[in-house]
């Protein structure tokens, strides 16, 4: 599963990786759980041959959000667009749980499943696995069309095109990097 995950980023060659809370859960996960598999050369998500990525722990601190904690993956040559991120961001919600948003702003939420029961799912036949399949499609799906309903991917790049700044820079900095350059 894993390796099939970082073959599909090779023979695609995408510019930008999406999900819905990728960069404090998804990649970390994935990178921690091939370390633990001890797959040590499995972590090779961007475009330099042979660069592995790796986790960091940081702070993201600004009067607009405030003091959170983050981990910041290096991934050279691709965007990381955690729409959690921009959620977050841009717009004032009760709660951000992509079943929340994904409610707000298209009227859809993900598939019922609890995490406990996924283990089950996947060891059971071919009804219970349709079941996870669909919930698995559906948790990737919803942030691509939240993405494209907000126009996410145009607003950034006009954004990071008005203030000089890389794509990335709107995700990790605050305002000030955006007023300076």
């Amino acid at each position: 599963m894993l390796r099939a995950w970082r073959d599909f980023l090779i023979e695609v060659d995408p510019d930008i990786i999406t999900g819905y809370n990728i960069v404090n859960f998804d990649l970390p996960y994935i990178i921690e759980r091939a370390e633990y598999l001890k797959e040590n050369q499995f972590a090779q998500f961007s475009r330099l041959k042979g660069s592995l990525s790796k986790i960091k722990q940081s702070t993201i601190q600004s009067k607009a959000m405030g003091i959170r904690d983050s981990k910041d993956i290096n991934i050279e040559g691709r965007v990381q667009f955690d729409m959690m991120q921009i959620i977050l961001r841009e717009h004032k919600l009760r709660s951000f749980s992509l079943n929340s948003v994904s409610a707000h702003f298209l009227g859809e939420q993900k598939e019922d499943v609890h995490h406990s029961v996924i283990t089950q799912l996947q060891n059971g036949d071919e009804f219970p696995r349709r079941r996870l399949a669909v919930y698995c499609i559906k948790d990737a799906h919803l942030p691509l069309r939240l993405m494209d309903k907000l126009m996410c991917v145009i607003n950034q790049t006009e954004m990071a095109r008005v203030t000089g700044v890389p794509i990335s820079f709107l995700f990790t900095r605050g305002q000030q990097i955006k007023v300076s350059s």
